[in-house]
This record gives structure tokens, C-alpha cells and sequence, in this order.
């Protein structure tokens, strides 16, 4: 199963929408998760028309985003607990996206906040962010990511655009 992971796209009104090349990488996933930050429900129909699509709402959000999707989720996928949250704060944005699911035992979780792409087990958890398709702030370039789940593991990949 292939998984089109994106996270804040802060895309603000209708006209500006997502890049080519999100459609692009996502061509043929099996579902998206989206790690928050969103701004308006047309990214969720933007997104929801390549693939099924999981949202979650993220500190830029509203709260109409909020109440309909909440601020972390834990999806199940062939055997592998994945948490979804937007993560907070500064620092070290995957502890604070960590914290998020203490309690909880999962093998992957999916975060975003700080733009920055980050792909990398600790302690037996994928941690994956996949930057940002529309603001990179002190990034070199653009970033969504592709989360591959199949009998092997969980194997996240970072793909970097202009």
C-alpha cells in the first residue's frame, strides 16, 4: 500500500491550490494523509479526488478544520498502527509530535509543523514529515512524501521538488 503524505499547505483561497507536482507523486497511491495546516476544505477536495484522503487540523487551522477533523488520529494498516497529528512548538518538532501518542504503542507517526522533511526510525518509530509542497521556509526546496506499507515494514521517502 502506498500512502501520499502532505502537511502544511497553508493554502489560504481557491485560486492558489496545490502544485502539479503533488499530483504528480500521487498518482496512484491508496490513500493520503494530511499532517495539518491545510487552511480551506478545498485542499481536502483537491486531495480526496486523487485518493481517499485523512486529515488532520494543525495550529493554522480553524476551528470549523478542527471540529471536523481534530488534532491527531490513529489509522491501522495492515498490521501497523500509524498516529497522525500536526505536531507544535519549537525545537525538536517529532518529541512534540511524539508526546502527541505517549500512551500509545505505534510504529509510525506522521507530523509536519515545522516544514522540515524528516524521515528516520528512533526507537523502533518511523518519525515522517514531509515538508511542505507550497512554503518551504528555510528549506532548500519543496517536499511531500510517499510512505510505502507492506509485508516488510513501513518505508517513508521524501520527494523534493522546485
Amino acid at each position: 500500500m502506498k500512502i501520499g503524505v502532505i502537511s502544511d499547505t497553508h493554502i489560504h483561497r481557491a485560486g492558489k491550490m496545490l502544485p502539479n507536482k503533488v499530483y504528480e507523486v500521487f498518482a496512484g497511491v491508496d490513500m493520503i494523509m494530511h499532517a495539518g495546516d491545510i487552511m480551506i476544505e478545498e485542499v481536502i477536495i483537491e486531495l480526496e479526488a486523487i485518493a481517499p484522503t485523512i486529515v488532520v487540523a494543525g495550529n493554522n487551522d480553524g476551528y470549523e478544520l478542527f471540529d471536523k477533523h481534530g488534532k491527531r488520529r490513529i489509522v491501522e494498516l495492515d498490521g501497523y498502527k500509524i498516529g497522525l497529528t500536526h505536531g507544535y512548538g519549537r525545537g525538536r518538532s517529532f518529541l512534540n509530535a511524539y508526546y502527541e501518542f505517549i500512551d500509545e504503542k505505534l510504529d509510525c507517526i506522521i507530523y509536519g509543523h515545522s516544514h522540515a522533511p524528516h524521515n528516520e526510525i528512533i526507537d523502533g518509530i518511523l518519525y515522517f514529515n514531509p515538508g511542505s509542497p507550497t512554503n518551504k521556509r528555510f528549506q532548500a526546496q519543496y517536499s511531500v512524501g510517499v510512505l510505502t506499507v507492506d509485508k516488510s515494514g513501513l518505508h517513508g521517502e521524501i520527494i523534493y521538488f522546485d
